[in-house]
């Protein structure tokens, strides 16, 4: 792949299509690759995250936290540990190669950097966080005002 499919993919992933083109060239080139035969596990449930990943290539499965969940899969542009990106979290899940993939990791460093240098990129990645903390908000009360609608009313 070269620099340019690098880049296109990158600003396919969600976060990263906020990104101006310099801030998907600096992350090409300081992302960390790694390549995942099919069945490679690419982290383990509850290890400590060192950073998140974009799928340059194939597909990677995510096994789900309830047995009778069918696994979530991410493939190209797909990015897994968005919080992972900005600060250390557990990991959630096993993440295992279903083929042949690449990721490339994005280290909360790497992230830190790219901030600090696209200033205009922090700021899409706060308004995009905004909005969607808003949405999440405005769900919350919409289910609360509906839970409050099914109490038995005191008389």
């Amino acid at each position: 792949m070269g620099l340019d499919d690098d880049i296109a993919i990158l600003a396919a992933a969600p976060v990263f299509e906020l990104f101006e083109r310099d801030a998907l060239r600096l992350l090409s080139f300081a992302g960390e690759r790694r390549h995942l035969e099919e069945g490679e596990l690419l982290f383990a449930r509850g290890a400590p995250s060192d950073g998140g990943y974009v799928v340059m290539s194939g597909t990677i499965a995510l096994a789900p936290t309830r047995p009778e969940a069918p696994p979530v899969t991410v493939s190209r542009s797909g990015v897994i540990g968005r919080n992972a990106l900005f600060r250390p979290v557990p990991r959630p899940a096993d993440a295992r190669a279903q083929e042949t993939s690449e990721v490339m990791r994005v280290t909360p460093s790497l992230m830190s950097r790219v901030l600090r240098e696209f200033p205009a990129a922090a700021a899409a990645i706060h308004d995009g966080m905004a909005a969607e903390l808003l949405d999440l908000a405005r769900g919350l009360s919409g289910v609360r005002e509906r839970l409050i609608g099914l109490a038995p009313r005191k008389r």
